[in-house]
């Protein structure tokens, strides 16, 4: 555990992770704005953390993850307000929306998941001690941060205070001491939800709903703090004012942050017509092969989804259920379980590089690797004498299982993953199983007659059907493209 290197944006270089608790690590991820489906963006950044959790409890730590739900914001009221609902009936669809899209998605539910709304009496504790602290002031209604109060405002960001001034260009709000100060109590407005509070009826600001979520359940110290690079500034950046300027004590000792997701090299939006929603990608892709394509570049760097890049993840999965389909042919009915525990050369591989700030581009490297090996040895064999070797197969069994344990992948039995992905694959091309089946088979008598220029022609016939086939020596198998 103590070979962890983790990048941490506040310092802007990796560090060794040492623990607040030893052995427990404390990990607040700021999760959606519930007013719209979630897209192939909010899912990068889920998988990432998703990941990262599960990697931290393989190695041995004891992990409180704490994700929230932001249920009241500006452009929750908006859409409510659009579709005639309230802000809870929105925020509880898109909840449950969002949970349906996870769990399709393998990505497990945090060990906390609290709601904005739900801590409302903790956001105005907070607001009361950087009050008192000379760190915020009331002005009719509203409260905000002072921010010329916190000597180290821009640490996380690298922005300094007097430079954004110098190129300002941002809203007058006439109420504001400095027009950089932030709001962290909104006085109620005409149609909004509103809360009481000691300066009135009114409803949290977006920046100190964190604050006080990830302090409750974590402390006002604790290990790590994650979410994407937008979030950088002037989100984080404020969570850090905020927390550090109420209790007095260093936030959060590493910040996490992954890049951005491209739709075919253009920014993703609703006015592009490349907003891609969780729930569509899902109907044409298998949603392993989506955990695999955004783990297939480390998360600080950007990734472009592009249709070919998921054929080349499901391509890539496919390879890896096509090994283990080939070493349970070998092993039979051998007892998987009591090697389980057992770690091996491929899993001390992938940790290795999992230890370098989470690589996972690296680490899925390690599978395709160890793939390519066992395909040639067992190539190479023919069939013959690689049972005598079942105390190895058994153990690379055991560990590529073990990664994808942590990748959140090869969930599935490999007879049940090539049923679903044929079953998916023929109805998206429309091929006809029974006359693949039929030409297989008549391919093979051809072959055992010798007839090599019929079973060639059936190969070619197979192949403009987009069914590729593969002899071996226990039989001819077939795959769509």
């Amino acid at each position: 555990m103590t070979h962890l290197k983790i990048y941490n944006t506040l310092n802007k270089k990796k560090e060794t992770f040492k623990p607040v608790k030893p052995g427990k690590v404390g990990i607040y991820v700021c999760g959606p704005t519930v007013y719209d489906s979630s897209h192939i963006g909010h899912a990068r950044s889920m998988v990432v953390f998703d990941v990262i959790v599960r990697y931290l409890r393989a190695i041995g730590y004891e992990v409180t993850y704490v994700r929230n739900f932001t249920d009241v914001d500006d452009k929750i009221i908006n859409r409510a307000g659009e579709l005639g609902v309230t802000t809870r009936e929105l925020s509880e669809k898109y909840i449950q929306e969002f949970y349906e899209d996870m769990e399709a998605l393998n990505v497990e539910r945090a060990t906390i998941e609290p709601r904005a709304t739900d801590h409302i009496d903790d956001i105005i504790e907070v607001v009361e001690r950087l009050i008192s602290h000379g760190h915020a002031y009331e002005a009719e209604g509203d409260v905000f941060f002072a921010v010329e109060t916190f000597k180290e405002y821009g640490k996380l960001s690298g922005r300094r205070l007097e430079e954004m001034e110098a190129g300002a260009r941002i809203e007058v709000d006439e109420k504001k001491r400095n027009p950089f100060d932030f709001v962290l109590w909104k006085s109620a407005k005409p149609g909004e939800p509103t809360w009481d509070s000691p300066w009135g009826k009114g409803r949290p600001g977006w920046h100190i709903e964190c604050s006080a979520m990830s302090t409750q359940f974590l402390g006002h110290h604790f290990d790590i703090h994650g979410g994407g690079k937008d979030l950088i500034f002037p989100h984080h950046e404020n969570e850090i004012a905020q927390s550090e300027g109420a209790f007095g004590e260093s936030f959060v000792n590493i910040w996490i942050h992954n890049g951005f997701l491209r739709i075919n090299q253009e920014k993703m939006s609703k006015s592009l017509g490349n907003f891609l929603v969780i729930r569509e990608i899902l109907k044409e892709y298998h949603p392993e092969a989506i955990r695999l394509f955004l783990l297939s570049n480390h998360y600080r760097s950007p990734i472009d989804f592009t249709h070919q890049a998921m054929v080349e993840a499901e391509s890539g999965l496919d390879k890896i259920y096509t090994l283990l389909q080939r070493i349970d042919a070998v092993l039979g009915s051998s007892d998987f379980e009591k090697d389980e525990q057992s770690e091996g050369d491929v899993w001390a591989d992938f940790c290795e590089v999992m230890n370098d700030d989470f690589n996972t581009a690296r680490g899925i490297g390690v599978v395709f690797e160890t793939v390519r090996q066992l395909n040639r040895i067992m190539d190479s064999m023919n069939g013959k004498g690689i049972d005598k070797d079942l105390t190895g197969l058994m153990s690379t069994r055991a560990d590529l299982i073990r990664i994808g344990s942590v990748l959140g992948i090869l969930t599935e039995a490999p007879p049940e993953f090539f049923a679903q992905r044929q079953s998916a694959l023929l109805k998206r091309k429309g091929i006809d199983t029974a006359l693949v089946e039929r030409l297989i088979a008549e391919r093979v008598r051809a072959r055992q007659e010798k007839d090599w220029v019929r079973a060639d022609q059936i190969r070619d016939e197979l192949s403009a059907m987009d069914i590729l086939i593969e002899d071996r020596p226990e039989g001819t198998i077939w795959k769509v493209k």
